[in-house]
């Protein structure tokens, strides 16, 4: 290229700023992932939390219901006793 042609060229590559706006731009990211980072950590120790509650009281449910079920057997048959007892 002559000097004159070398004047006249344009890069067509868009104009990217180096220096500080860059680097906070860079930073400001690399702070939001770490944030994301974390917030994913405290989620899954939540999940963690909450499938071991829900096991505990799943099972708690299933305790209650074998109770509630014998109380009724007993209670049934105190009353197939009592009207035994009446027509006696």
């Amino acid at each position: 290229m002559t000097a004159a042609a070398t004047r006249l060229y344009i890069d067509p590559r868009p104009h990217r700023p180096t220096g500080t706006m860059e680097h906070t731009s860079l930073n400001s990211l690399e702070h939001r992932i770490d944030e994301l980072i974390r917030t994913v950590e405290r989620l899954r120790m939540e999940n963690a939390a909450l499938r071991e509650s829900h096991a505990g009281l799943i099972t708690e449910r299933a305790r209650l219901i074998e109770k509630t079920e014998l109380a009724r057997t007993r209670v049934e048959a105190m009353i197939t006793r009592l009207k035994a007892m009446e027509h006696e």
